[in-house]
Formats: C-alpha cells, sequence, structure tokens
C-alpha cells in the first residue's frame, strides 16, 4: 500500500518528510491539505477525524498513521532503515536529533503560520513588528546551530558529515523559511553552504515548497 503524506506545500514541518521520503526512495502519494485562511481544509471535519490535532504534516503507512514530523522521520527510520538517515554510533545519534530539536522545538514552533496568524489577527502586530519577531528567532537559533555545524565542517559536507542525516532535511526548510521572510543569512556561511550542497541534490529538489502540486507556482 503506498504511503500517503498529508501535506501543505509551505509547511516547513512536512517540508522535512518530503525531503526523507525522497531519500529513502520510498513510493508515496502527497495529499495537499490547504492552511491558507478562508479554505483551512485542517479544520474540517473529514481531516480532524483523521488527526484530531489538525496540523500537517501526516504520515498513513497501511494501517498505521502518525502526525508530528519528527515522529514520522523517527518512524521511517526505523521502519525503513535504508539508506539510513541516523548514525550508527549512539552518541552520534543523539548529536543529529539535538540538532534536529534546536530547529524543530526551538525555532520553527515560534515562527509557523499559526503563530503569525495570532499576531496578526489576535495581537495586531504590524507586517514589520512581526517580520522582526521572526528574524530574532532565526538569529536565536540559527547562531548555535552555525557553530554545530562549523564544528564538524572538516568531516564533510552535510551538518555531520559526509552523509545526509536528518540534521539536513530539518536545516533546509527552515533556512528555506528565513530566505522567505528576506532574514540575512551572512553571519551563517556554514548553514548556506550546506544548503546548497543539499539544493542540488534530487530528493532535496523533489521536496522543495514550489515542486507541490498545490504550490501556487506550479503549473
Amino acid at each position: 500500500m503506498t504511503i500517503k503524506l498529508y501535506s501543505y506545500w509551505r509547511s516547513s514541518a512536512a517540508y522535512r518528510v518530503r525531503i526523507a521520503l525522497n531519500l529513502k526512495g520510498l513510493d508515496h502519494e502527497i495529499v495537499p491539505v490547504s492552511l491558507l485562511p478562508g479554505v483551512a481544509e485542517h479544520r474540517e471535519a473529514d481531516y480532524r477525524a483523521r488527526n484530531p490535532q489538525m496540523l500537517v504534516p501526516f504520515l498513513e503507512d497501511g494501517n498505521f498513521s502518525t502526525g508530528q514530523s519528527l515522529a514520522i522521520l523517527e518512524y521511517l527510520e526505523e521502519a525503513y532503515p535504508k539508506p539510513p538517515l541516523l548514525p550508527v554510533d549512539a552518541q552520534q545519534r543523539a548529536a543529529v536529533r539535538s540538532f534536529c530539536n534546536s530547529i524543530c522545538c526551538d525555532i520553527h514552533p515560534l515562527n509557523n503560520l499559526r503563530v503569525m496568524q495570532y499576531l496578526k489577527g489576535e495581537l495586531g502586530v504590524s507586517d514589520e513588528q512581526f517580520n522582526t519577531w521572526y528574524a530574532h528567532w532565526i538569529h536565536e537559533g540559527f547562531k548555535a546551530a552555525e557553530t554545530v555545524a562549523t564544528e564538524y565542517a572538516d568531516a564533510g559536507q552535510f551538518v555531520f558529515g559526509e552523509s545526509v542525516s536528518f540534521a539536513d532535511t530539518c536545516l533546509i526548510p527552515q533556512v528555506y523559511n528565513a530566505r522567505r521572510f528576506k532574514v540575512q543569512l551572512d553571519d551563517y556561511p556554514r548553514l548556506v553552504a550546506i544548503t546548497d550542497t543539499c539544493n542540488n541534490l534530487e530528493g532535496f529538489l523533489q521536496a522543495a515548497p514550489e515542486e507541490q502540486l498545490d504550490s501556487t507556482n506550479s503549473a
């Protein structure tokens, strides 16, 4: 049975999972779920019945289903271990997970669509104020990420050496978002170099937001 991934083209959390599915070469179907105000397919009854959190991504693999991008990544690694996206060494695995959490738990939740809508709608924050907020949390997270990635720079072209890992699948969507909101990345040359390397790989290219069926840039 084909894996289904419920996704929104601009969701960085869904973007992470799309990359992993591609890198593992898994046959899958992308099911678009619009998060746009006024459409909000994620809040409709049928999707709520599938995923009570009303978020994307959401993965279905046969009779198994789960939400939350990091949980999905871990499931894919355990259910489909080749090619691996986590190192064999326990300490290196912990390092990769720590890097992922620094992005997925400390940067992304503060800047995602729900937060943006609440800040602009309920609190009346201006676009300029929101952009300042957005850039602040990017810089707070990327300072540490740059330090970690630089420590491993001699080991290879990816965050943790010569092989792609979950660290890269989490980093690239966050850099995409930073560029979308015009956050200056001059202080993060290592993160930019890793992103450029990854974005030359087919698995990353196919997962890019503009390549998705629900993208406003799609034909």
